[in-house]
């Protein structure tokens, strides 16, 4: 048997950028305290800041089909601008990742209920 599909939900997605906001700020303080080897993992929290920031805003949550075409947005910009980041292509490659990862959530509807620190 299949599932019914389930309706979106803005404000869950709400939520879950927010905790995942807030889960990438604490991830680069850690990473900033352990110093040079955990560079790219300063990165990787500062790639997800960067995405949960860009989609915060507005009101492209209340649907799904906005927030799908916002993300598709996202993914075709060239440059992706930030401060406080030690490798520019690391962090872009970074960013675009995290760009289709929610692009899959998207498209699926699922992952949004996971509002843990660590996913």
């Amino acid at each position: 048997m299949t599932d019914p599909l389930k309706p979106w939900d803005g404000e869950q997605v709400r939520i879950w950028l927010e905790r995942r906001f807030a889960a990438s700020r604490l991830d680069q303080a850690a990473a900033d305290r352990r110093g040079y080897e955990a560079r790219d993992d300063y990165d990787k929290a500062a790639a997800e800041e960067w995405v949960c920031r860009a989609l915060q805003h507005g009101d492209c949550t209340q649907e799904q089909a906005a927030f799908a075409r916002r993300l598709k947005e996202l993914i075709g910009q060239d440059e992706y601008p930030a401060r406080s980041i030690h490798d520019d292509i690391r962090f872009e490659r970074h960013v675009r990742s995290h760009l289709r990862r929610l692009a899959k959530m998207t498209k699926a509807n699922e992952g949004f209920q996971k509002t843990l620190h660590h996913q």
